[in-house]
């Protein structure tokens, strides 16, 4: 029996703390990637305000479980870099953002 590889659900965080505007904005919403290895240090991935995705504090974030249709609506919304990312062509960045 072949197993597939399942793509993991989209999740989405708010932010409520940033140390730079430019790149975070809080009370806006962000889509969250996976990366087990930040969760570990305490980091999340997310796609900032310029497209880019990297690494932040956790404590930058609440995560929010949103119903079905809206992050259907929200992925459709995405820029085609944001939707290849999301599908597993992840481009090679940074693991983490330099924060001031």
């Amino acid at each position: 029996m072949t197993s597939k590889r399942q793509t993991p659900l989209p999740r989405f965080a708010i932010c409520i703390n940033t140390d730079d505007p430019d790149l975070l904005t809080p009370r806006m919403l962000y889509q969250v990637l996976p990366d087990e290895s930040a969760a570990k240090s305490d980091y999340i991935r997310v796609i900032d305000n310029e497209g880019e995705d990297y690494l932040y504090p956790a404590s930058y974030f609440v995560l929010v479980d949103l119903p079905q249709a809206a992050k259907r609506a929200l992925l459709r919304t995405a820029t085609p870099a944001i939707r290849a990312m999301l599908v597993g062509r992840r481009r090679s960045v940074p693991a983490q953002r330099r924060l001031s």
